[in-house]
Parts: structure tokens; C-alpha cells; sequence
């Protein structure tokens, strides 16, 4: 007899999966000997707070809360017919593509620049992602378990509701998301990349909000920077190569950027 597993299984552990592989390959591939495409030295690593393991434990705990929200959502809104929603046209699941990328941005967008106003939720819970001064791939979820429910799994349920996807088209949008976020937190500027073909959000831009100087900026998130444009809060960069090997994101106006130095 065949063993049949949902949609709704698949889209809630084919992520976290995906979250784990996709990291896996990047510490394979730090492992190689990439100095030439870090953005930061490795020795610049001590700047992080917390353990690598501290790391993971964070994100084992947030996955978990995340499964069971997703269990959940699917079974209040699971059909107990156990009829397989018909998927769309190519044309039609591309557009909810969109929506859904449209609508995680935007959530994200302003919950994530929120956690930086209100200094209660930053020192309390955001803060927590930011002891990673020096992202790394499997560091991109590390959250506050508040933060993680608010920003990642709340925002995952509205995109998928908001764009109509089934449930198998959730496994392929979130499997999508994962990796996006996994490489904007990989630290590594590598040649090739054909997520930077496609979004000025990337890990240049997202180690900029990582350093003291960009904390009240490029709060975007995981695709577009279109927020960050039209709100004010996007700081222009340049990737420099280091001395030493490796590249560097500066901002282009370092004495605007100078003035964030204290967190809102």
C-alpha cells in the first residue's frame, strides 16, 4: 500500500527541510575556502554574541512553533472532504507568486521596521536576530520565538491567503522564501548568484541593516526593496573589495550613515 502524504504535510516540513540543506550547502562551501567572496573576514566573526549552537537551538525552537501554527491553520481551513484542490493555470500560479511575494514584503516591511521604533519589542525580542553581526546561513531564522510567529509564520499565512495558492503551491512558494532568506544571511558575495539577477535585496544589502550604521535602515524583506525606496529608510551602498580578499558593502554616505549609531 502506498503512503500518501498531504499537501498541507508537505508545505509545513518540505521548508524546514530545504532551511537546512540550503545551509548546509553554504558551510560547504565556506568550507572550501571562500575568503575571496566573504563580506566579512573571518575573524570579524567574534563580533556575534551568541554560539553557533545557541544558533541552532534558537531556530529548531521557532520551526517548532511554526509547524504547529501551520498544523493548525491547515486544519481549520482543510477541506474534510479530502478532495485535492485542482491547481491553476502556469499563468495564474505566477500571478499568486507575486501577490504572495508582494504581500510578505510588505508585512514584513513595516512589523520589521516596528520592532526597530518601538524600544520595548527591540530590546526584548528583536534584538535577538542582531547579535549576528556577522550573518551566517543557518542564522537566518534565529528570531525571537515572538518575532519568528509575527514576521515569518503570520506573514506566510496572509501571503498564502491573501494570493488564493493551494496548498501545493505553498510548498514550492515557501520552499522559495526559505532559500531567499537563507542566501540575504549567507555572508558570502559569490559570483554567479542568479538570485542577484533578479532582487537588489541580497546579502550586501541585508548585511547593511546588520551593522550598527544601517540598524534604522533597508529593513526589506525577503524579495524587493521597494519599501525601503519609497519610505526613506534605503541606504545606497557599494561593494569594495577588502585588502586582505573578500568584499565589503560600505554606504555610499557614511556620514549620513554615521548617525544611526545608537538604535531607535
Amino acid at each position: 500500500m502506498a503512503f500518501a502524504v498531504s499537501d498541507e504535510i508537505l508545505g509545513t516540513f518540505v521548508p524546514i527541510a530545504v532551511y537546512w540543506l540550503y545551509s548546509g550547502l553554504y558551510i560547504v562551501v565556506d568550507g572550501l575556502g571562500m575568503d575571496d567572496y566573504r563580506l566579512h573576514p573571518k575573524g570579524e566573526e567574534v563580533k556575534n554574541i551568541v554560539s553557533k549552537w545557541t544558533v541552532v537551538r534558537g531556530v529548531l525552537v521557532q520551526q517548532a512553533f511554526q509547524i504547529a501554527v501551520s498544523l493548525l491553520l491547515f486544519t481549520v481551513l482543510g477541506d474534510e472532504s479530502g478532495t485535492v484542490r485542482k491547481q491553476p493555470s502556469a499563468l495564474v500560479i505566477a500571478l499568486q507568486f507575486i501577490i504572495a511575494m508582494f504581500v510578505m514584503d510588505t508585512w514584513q516591511y513595516f512589523m520589521h521596521r516596528y520592532m526597530h521604533i518601538n524600544k520595548f519589542l527591540y530590546k526584548h525580542v528583536h534584538s535577538k536576530h542582531h547579535t549576528l553581526v556577522v550573518p551566517y546561513a543557518f542564522g537566518a531564522l534565529y528570531n525571537h520565538p515572538l518575532e519568528g510567529l509575527i514576521l515569518d509564520t503570520i506573514g506566510g499565512a496572509l501571503s498564502f491567503l491573501i494570493s488564493g495558492m493551494t496548498p501545493r503551491t505553498g510548498i514550492f512558494f515557501f520552499s522559495f522564501a526559505t532559500i531567499k532568506t537563507v542566501d540575504d544571511h549567507c555572508g558570502l558575495w559569490l559570483p554567479g548568484n542568479i538570485l542577484h539577477a533578479f532582487f537588489s535585496n541580497n546579502s550586501a544589502y541585508h548585511d547593511i541593516h546588520h551593522q550598527l550604521y544601517g540598524n534604522k535602515y533597508n529593513f526589506s524583506q525577503p524579495f524587493f526593496v521597494m519599501w525601503d525606496k519609497i519610505l526613506g529608510t534605503y541606504m545606497p551602498y557599494t561593494l569594495e573589495t577588502r585588502k586582505g580578499g573578500g568584499y565589503e558593502a560600505r554606504p555610499v554616505k557614511l556620514n549620513q550613515a554615521q548617525q544611526t549609531d545608537k538604535t531607535d
